[in-house]
This record gives structure tokens, sequence and C-alpha cells, in this order.
């Protein structure tokens, strides 16, 4: 990940959650108090999200020491402890939501991504993200698709064309629409057709686009029609595809499959965070 971009993105996560001050922490706790905490999984998966760990606990206090014990992309266990971080606890306890949000959400994309692409071990089919992310996470969202396996689709609006039916209604025809684009667009802009019908599929053909996107059809339609899509196309399949239905798409031949599940709707692993005070000898633990 770009750290420039993730030391920004969680100042304003800090910005937005800690306001004025942490009432909790710094009412209750002197500010010279140090602790260490532990980072804490619930659950079994993927492992995502060391960097976040590491630099939001420094940008919130850069005199925090931390310690990541697993490495991202590294299976892991209920009850294994994840990190451990020493520093003044005002400091520990007024970042640990944010970090634990952020890392919770990024092992359960990883995680998910890990398990369906496990399903389609034995063919050449990749699995893929969309633009389905949550707005402002997309970079880390997208890193814990590659930390599961997963490939990347287009980052945004600006790095790929893709061609929807909107697109297609407003321009009259696959072929027009890429026409009047390659006039347009540098030759290192790939273009993209979403297509759900066989003569969509010819005409994205005729057209030469880089990418056919084979929308909402079944694996049986796939399997018929791919053969007619050149082998310099790259083919993509989306739409209807679950973990039940997902091997057989794979089974198809595709070279990809774009699954916005990955990080539109995934359930966040359950990751805690104690803290046992360091400087009070009866090792009170605050929770």
């Amino acid at each position: 990940m770009n750290r420039i971009k993730l030391v920004s993105m969680l100042e304003q996560f800090f910005i937005e959650d800690v306001g004025d001050g942490d009432l909790s922490a710094n009412s209750l706790f002197p500010a010279d108090a140090i602790g260490e905490m532990q980072i804490i999984t619930k659950t079994s998966g993927v492992f995502c999200g060391g960097d976040v760990i590491t630099t939001g606990f420094q940008v919130m206090n850069p005199s925090i020491e931390v310690t990541c014990l697993v490495e991202d992309g590294e299976r892991i266990t209920d009850k294994q402890i994840l990190a451990t971080v020493k520093g003044p606890v005002r400091s520990l306890l007024t970042a640990e939501r944010v970090i634990l949000n952020c890392i919770q959400r990024m092992t359960a994309i990883a995680t998910k991504t890990a398990d369906l692409t496990a399903l389609l071990s034995g063919t050449n089919t990749r699995v893929c993200d969309t633009r389905k992310t949550a707005p402002g996470l997309r970079m880390l969202d997208k890193y814990a698709v590659r930390t599961g396996g997963g490939f990347n689709h287009r980052n945004g609006l600006y790095d790929a064309v893709m061609l929807k039916d909107n697109h297609l209604a407003y321009a009259g025809s696959i072929m027009n629409a890429v026409q009047l684009l390659r006039t347009r667009l540098g030759h290192t802009v790939k273009i993209e057709v979403e297509i759900e019908s066989l003569a969509q599929l010819q005409e994205a053909i005729e057209a030469n686009v880089d990418i056919i996107m084979f929308d909402n059809r079944t694996p049986q339609q796939i399997t018929d029609w791919l053969p007619l899509v050149p082998p310099d196309i790259i083919t993509e399949a989306s739409g209807m595809i679950t973990e039940d239905t997902i091997a057989s798409y794979g089974e198809t031949g595709i070279d990809y499959i774009s699954v916005g599940a990955l990080t539109h709707s995934v359930i966040a692993a359950d990751i805690s965070a104690t803290i046992q005070l360091t400087t009070q000898e009866d090792g009170r633990i605050c929770r």
C-alpha cells in the first residue's frame, strides 16, 4: 500500500472518531500511564492489516512501539495474538477502534477471497474484485483482495473503460461506442464491454475490444460462447456467482470472475484488544 495515502487516510479516520479528544480515556487515565495492548483474533481466517496496525498507532503517537506477530496473508486461528503494542494508555485506547475496524474488514475480505480462490483450484481462472468497495476504503479493500490471493479489477473510473448498458444505449451500439472511444483515448487505455447476448458478443469481438464481460450469463452459456472469442481478448464473468456456483464458472475456462461480494457484503472478522497497565503493580486489565 502507498504509505503516504495510508497515513492521510488514518488521520482522517482519527479526526472523525476522536474529534476534540477521547473523553473516556483522557478523563480516567493519567497522562503518564503506560500500558501494553494485545490484539487478539477470535476467529480463523487470513490475516490482513499489519501496516494499518503499525502506521495507525504511530500516527496517533510516534512513541508507541508495535510488534506484529503475523504477516499479511498468513492463516490465523481463534485466540491467536496478532500484535503487541506498548505506549501511553490514552493513545492506545484512542487509536484502538479505528485500527480494529480497518483490520477486521481487511481480514474478512482476505479470508473471503482466499476461500473463493481455493474453490477454483485446478483451473486457470482468477478471482477479482469490483468497484463495490466502501467509500474511502478502496485502497484497503483492494489490498485485502490481493492479500487473499485475488486480483484487482480497475481501481476507479479513471484507469479503464467499462461499457455498460447506459453507455451503449447512448452510443447506439458497441461498435459506435468503441470507435468513438478509440479516437479520444490513448492506446494504453483498455476497453471492456458487458455483453448479455450472443449478438452483443459477436459485435464486441468485431469491435476488437480488450475485455469481454459475460454479465449474468450461466456457466452453460459461457461454455457455448467462449470458443467464439479470439485468444487475445480477455474474458470475464460477473453476476449470479456465489460460493456454490463459482467452481462451475471456473470450469468454463473463463479468464476472470469478478465478485462484488468480496467487498460489498463481507462480515467483519472478530478481532479485539486488551490492555494491561505496566505502570501499576496490581496488573489491572482494561478492555
